[in-house]
């Protein structure tokens, strides 16, 4: 099992082949090497975590089909932009917009919903005349500002991110007597995590990149009713798009009402049977036999639409569910987490500071996915050898897997900002490294206080 955690990880970061077929490698190998039966195998790579995946992408997949994402960035960026459309408050807009879009699809996909609209924007600023550099910053700004922001965005919903998803199937994996880890308890500390970040990355943009000398040379590019124009041209909201945002706005309350910690949730009507994947699998069905009133006989989604799925998403999710199985059916992670011990001369409060710097560095060199992949069935097994609960280590690990801030190989929003040509490589190293750091400090100050009261870290673990 060593062997083949080892041989993944090379894959991961050398990437010889695809990483989604990396992760098919316990198929192949569990069988042979007497870790796990293929059927055994096999099962691990879909469960309700994989469920609730799926129907996320269907349902962005209907947003982009009908440019609901571009209308609601345009509205954004009207109300925060305000008659003179300051260009900091402009950027402000762009940090927001990618953020929101970004909690409820994937990063990947809200990077190239967001990007092309952002670009759009920008071909109204002077960039021919090299000699004016606040445009040239400007543009630098809004771009990296998308590009961060998803990153964080993604990390306030349980289904936002790789890494994220990853820790629920997990845990629900490896501690199925333990309460699942819900969409609403993810939010109660995700969001008070989040939206400081965010706010951080506006003013450091602004600060690097948007200085006040550069306001007045910007705003002279810049107009409301150019926005409006944008928005106008998007024609009149369509049937389309009122049901998909209103089937959006029903599936976040279903997801935050299934269960309410102490108090019934209305999974409770059905003895707790429907999980967060059953709902967003519901409302993907529903996008099927709606018709679009656009054209007859046409539905909401069709399935030539779903062919753009990232199925290669989904297989290295589920090649990690596989990889956490084999770890503790082979026993490894008991091995493991005897050669932890080291960790016994951590201070409780300073744990999560190591281990979200040692994701921090490896998730550069690897997908975020296959970090926490990697890492969160040590994590968990680490922590029990220790005596403390999972989540002290595996939630720090979790958001520091997303924090892949500083090259484009990183993570695909980077590397799509890259390929605009309105940012080098050079470009994202400071503003990155910086929000590293202070996303760490975020970590280690809310994972011992607020993830203590939300996820109980106090209390042993049931397993």
């Amino acid at each position: 099992m060593l062997g083949v955690v080892v041989w993944m990880a090379m894959w991961w970061v050398l990437e010889p082949v695809p990483l989604c077929i990396t992760a098919l490698l316990p198929l192949a190998l569990f069988p042979f090497c007497k870790i796990m039966n293929a059927d055994a195998v096999a099962r691990q790579y879909w469960n309700d975590t994989m469920s609730l995946m799926l129907g996320t992408f269907i349902l962005s997949l209907g947003i982009q089909k009908y440019q609901l994402h571009k209308r609601m960035a345009l509205r954004i960026l009207l109300f925060f932009g305000g008659d003179k459309m300051d260009p900091r408050l402009v950027l402000l807009s762009f940090v927001v917009a990618p953020a929101f879009v970004s909690m409820w699809v994937s990063n990947a996909a809200a990077s190239i919903m967001m990007i092309p609209m952002a670009t759009g924007v920008l071909k109204h600023l002077d960039l021919d005349d090299d000699e004016l550099e606040a445009p040239h910053g400007f543009a630098k700004a809004v771009v990296l500002g998308i590009t961060f922001a998803t990153a964080i965005g993604g990390m306030a919903t349980s289904n936002g991110s790789g890494p994220n998803m990853v820790l629920a199937g997990v845990y629900s994996e490896r501690f199925p007597r333990a309460p699942p880890v819900t969409f609403l308890q993810w939010m109660l500390f995700a969001l008070p995590f989040t939206v400081p970040f965010l706010i951080f990355e506006w003013l450091l943009l602004c600060l690097l990149l948007c200085p006040s000398s550069a306001i007045p040379i910007v705003e002279a590019h810049f107009s409301r009713s150019m926005v409006e124009q944008e928005l106008k041209s998007l024609g009149p909201v369509t049937f389309a798009e009122r049901f998909i945002a209103c089937e959006f706005v029903v599936l976040v309350l279903l997801w935050c009402t299934r269960t309410l910690g102490n108090y019934p949730g209305w999974s409770n009507l059905f003895d707790g049977y429907p999980n967060e994947g059953t709902v967003s699998i519901v409302m993907a069905i529903l996008l099927f036999l709606v018709p679009n009133k656009m054209a007859e006989e046409q539905k909401l989604m069709e399935w030539s639409t779903c062919k753009r799925l990232p199925w290669d998403v989904i297989l290295l999710l589920g090649g990690g569910f596989a990889l956490s199985a084999g770890i503790e059916k082979s026993k490894l992670s008991l091995w493991l987490g005897s050669h932890m011990r080291i960790l016994h001369f951590v201070p409780y409060v300073l744990l999560p500071l190591v281990v979200a710097v040692i994701i921090n560095i490896i998730t550069e060199f690897t997908a975020n996915a296959a970090t926490a992949t990697l890492f969160l069935p040590l994590l968990a097994d680490v922590a029990l050898s220790l005596n403390l609960h999972p989540l002290l280590l595996m939630i720090p690990a979790t958001f520091a897997s997303n924090f892949s801030f500083m090259l484009p190989v990183a993570t695909p929003p980077n590397a799509i900002a890259r390929a605009t040509g309105y940012i080098h490589t050079t470009d994202l190293m400071i503003p990155g490294l910086l929000l590293k750091l202070f996303g760490t400090f975020l970590l280690t100050v809310l994972t011992p206080t607020l993830g203590t009261w939300v996820f109980r870290l106090d209390q042993p673990i049931i397993h």
